[in-house]
């Protein structure tokens, strides 16, 4: 209920029971007071008056004021679809018109959305809908903020989108440079604060899902995901000189791109190896509060649920990297192309991160903002992939090495990891025997 017409209902509320008091100063039944008859006839009156304003007040509450939207309830709708509904198209058009503020280069053209927002309109309007509640709350103390939904929502993925700083994005949306890093910085919170669960690591059930997915691709059973870590560059300036460094952000996905864990924040100058090992994600599996279903078997091994990684990653029994040295037409060659093939998705999720204008180039200010920037970008690309929006997912992997076969993860050689070493080692070779021939 909005606030405006919450306070009305309150205030009509009060003044019912003010003229209750008022014309029953005293008990109905004491000897002074007229008939009982009497009081029940105008007590009804007045309840019959007091439910019916209360039922006005509460009708009128659910119709929203012009510049507010009916707010959309399925938020994980499939697709988007090109509706011959002039009516409906009529309706968005309209809803979308809260950006006539926005300089008119913006919207010239139907891929508008696509180049400056990456994604479509229709997507724009349902996240809109989505966050409408969010981003139309919590304005500076003192300082509100007369900006739509829909026009706090550009601004912010403008800036994500492009990059662009801070007095362009004013001037293109007619706003001052204060208020356009406060919708920025807004929408980067209530996403990373309220949508934080699009990120999820799947239950059970759901990687049942995704390492179907992964065997049908290649052949090998049981895979539930694949792990890279990435860098941002940030440029932060530091007692007036500028510094540049880096972020690390270890990621897994699925065959289809989409993002199962991503945690950002680490040094970028420490090794893929030892992020892992200093992760949450490692000490859930290795606690087995993850990948922990039954195994499945394969020429008498137990073969656990596991990820895929790179060779600068070490050999578990529930991370798989590359064979090394492999001989030409052996299930080994064969379980290192079925490996490249899976790591396409990983590589395609990383050049469509990197692709968002925001992480395309150093990142200005401290690493939190950076973290905030990449987990944002995250959230979004989860939800263009499950609207079916491709406006954002890179199709290419240019820059990127598929195939990583050459230099082995180097230990600490202890015994205890050469024994975790060789049971991943018989897991890796049972495997292989499953991976499809590539050649044929």
């Amino acid at each position: 209920m909005d606030s405006r017409a919450l306070a009305a209902l309150l205030s009509s509320l009060v003044s019912q029971l003010l003229l209750i008091l008022l014309i029953f100063p005293s008990s109905p039944f004491s000897l002074s007071s007229p008939p009982l008859d009497s009081h029940y006839h105008i007590l009804f009156s007045l309840l019959h008056h007091f439910l019916f304003s209360s039922e006005i007040a509460t009708t009128v509450s659910l119709f929203p004021l012009p510049r507010k939207r009916k707010r959309t309830t399925n938020h994980f709708s499939d697709s988007e679809s090109d509706s011959d509904d002039p009516q409906t198209d009529a309706q968005l058009g309209s809803r979308l018109a809260e950006l006539e503020r926005v300089d008119s280069r913006l919207l010239r053209n139907p891929d508008s959305f696509r180049l400056y927002f990456r994604m479509t309109a229709s997507t724009f309007e349902w996240l809109a809908g989505l966050l409408e509640p969010l981003l139309d709350c919590r304005d500076p103390i003192g300082s509100p903020i007369d900006l739509s939904p829909e026009l706090r929502l550009g601004v912010g993925l403008y800036r994500l989108s492009t990059g662009s700083n801070f007095p362009e994005i004013a001037t293109l949306f007619g706003v001052t440079e204060p208020v356009a890093k406060f919708c920025a910085k807004q929408l980067c919170r209530v996403l990373c604060t309220n949508f934080r669960f699009w990120l999820g690591f799947p239950s059970p059930d759901e990687l049942k899902s995704v390492s179907d997915a992964f065997e049908t691709l290649t052949g090998l059973p049981n895979c539930c995901g694949v792990i890279d870590c990435t860098r941002f560059l940030i440029n932060r300036v530091d007692q007036g000189h500028s510094k540049g460094e880096s972020i690390a952000a270890q990621i897994v996905v699925d065959s289809t791109c989409r993002i199962l864990s991503i945690v950002a924040g680490f040094n970028g100058e420490r090794s893929d190896s030892r992020i892992l090992k200093s992760s949450t994600l490692y000490k859930d599996i290795e606690a087995a509060r993850l990948l922990n279903s039954p195994p499945i078997y394969v020429e008498g091994v137990a073969i656990p649920q596991y990820l895929i990684g790179d060779s600068g990653y070490p050999l578990l029994p529930w991370l798989l990297v590359p064979f090394v040295n492999t001989t030409p037409g052996s299930c080994e060659e064969n379980s290192n192309a079925g490996h490249d093939l899976m790591r396409v998705s990983m590589l395609k999720t990383i050049s469509s991160l990197k692709s968002w204008g925001i992480l395309s180039k150093p990142i200005e200010g401290e690493s939190r903002n950076a973290v905030a920037y990449v987990g944002a970008c995250a959230i979004l690309h989860n939800a263009l992939l499950m609207r079916e929006d491709y406006s954002a997912l890179c199709d290419g992997v240019e820059g990127y090495r598929v195939n990583d076969h050459g230099t082995k993860f180097s230990g600490d050689s202890s015994g205890q990891e050469n024994s975790v070493e060789r049971m991943g080692s018989v897991i890796r070779s049972a495997l292989a025997t499953k991976a499809k021939d590539f050649r044929k």
